[in-house]
């Protein structure tokens, strides 16, 4: 039913956008850059190239009123439970006709986040997200510049430790 209905009404993605959307992934809104597009789907947002960025791993987010800064994050290992990221440098889109596109993003980000917490000893913010497609969450760890970034592992294993041991056995 979902081929049919994708076969007459479209993806939804605009003409022109070369991505492979997933089955059962859904265009929310998009936005030119260039002769390339910006788009936001159920799964991620689609960087020019394309490139999906998972909402997960989207660190920050700002619109300027002309241009949407992102910044990405790459997963750099594991600490026990948790996964440790790596912020890329921000990438900076001006959209001409941004349309939903900014609050799209900002929205699926946000909701993205269970809960955060900076603990300013160990120098890392402490995220609890909701991948898109997977049950329930996971811990990202994102060590401040120049923090020890050992130190953070160990840390980070431990909280996730006690987190697994919070949740519930079904």
């Amino acid at each position: 039913m979902r081929k049919l209905f994708r076969k007459v009404f479209g993806s939804g993605a605009p003409e022109g956008f070369s991505g492979a959307l997933e089955r059962d992934e859904h265009v929310l809104a998009s936005a030119g850059v260039g002769s390339e597009w910006l788009v936001a789907t159920t799964c991620g947002l689609w960087l020019p190239g394309p490139r999906r960025v998972g909402w997960h791993l989207i660190s920050k987010a700002s619109w300027s009123g002309t241009a949407l800064s992102v910044i990405e994050s790459v997963e750099d290992g594991t600490a026990g439970e948790a996964v440790i990221l790596r912020d890329l440098a921000p990438q900076r889109f001006s959209l001409e006709t941004p349309g939903k596109v900014p609050e799209v993003v900002h929205a699926r980000v946000t909701a993205s986040i269970k809960s955060r917490d900076h603990n300013e000893t160990v120098g890392a913010w402490f995220v609890q997200r909701k991948v898109t497609g997977r049950d329930g969450v996971v811990l990202q760890v994102r060590p401040d510049p120049g923090a020890d970034v050992e130190r953070v592992r160990e840390v980070a294993a431990t909280v996730a430790a006690r987190i697994s041991k919070l949740r519930p056995d079904y």
